[in-house]
């Protein structure tokens, strides 16, 4: 796994070679078949890119040396800097999912059943639309899997069934 400053100094060089590009976030995923999201994760290190796209990515980032596609395709260290919440963006969607949340889990509970949604199996995307009033509007789509937690019974444990 990699440490917090190769990690550091393998996302300033992506940056660099997508500023470099010209391209956004948007259209690299639009050539990648990614969400902006995701193609924004993988530039900061925070999700793995697989072998199998990995062409995809090299067909619209050309300048993208192999090493770096190596590094984007190691499992990544997933964390943040606590400090990031200082942010304001960061502190509003942080706000906004504080203030929604209990909601959110109720509305997931009456509609699915006792569960969560997976941070894991989650698509997410960014998009810019126009309100109703002709201003511009963000709108964040998290798109997860229900995940049903699960009556825990001894009898499905792994470790009983290998003590019997």
């Amino acid at each position: 796994m990699e440490d917090s400053q190769n990690k550091a100094n393998v996302t300033r060089r992506l940056q660099i070679i997508k500023l470099r590009s010209g391209k956004t976030f948007n259209q690299i995923a639009e050539e990648t078949g990614f969400t902006n999201v995701y193609v924004a994760q993988l530039f900061k290190r925070q999700a793995q890119l697989k072998a199998e796209t990995a062409p995809k990515l090299r067909d619209a980032l050309p300048d993208l040396p192999e090493e770096l596609l190596d590094e984007m395709m190691k499992p990544p260290l997933r964390s943040y800097d606590p400090n990031l919440i200082q942010e304001p963006t960061v502190y509003r969607l942080n706000e906004a999912v504080m203030h929604f949340g209990e909601s959110i889990k109720e509305i997931i509970n009456e509609e699915f059943g006792d569960g969560i949604m997976s941070a894991i199996d989650f698509y997410c995307s960014v998009d810019k639309v126009k309100g109703v009033d002709g201003k511009e509007r963000v709108v964040v789509t998290f798109d997860g899997k229900y995940l049903p937690y699960t009556e825990q019974k001894t009898e499905h444990m792994v470790s009983r069934l290998r003590l019997q």
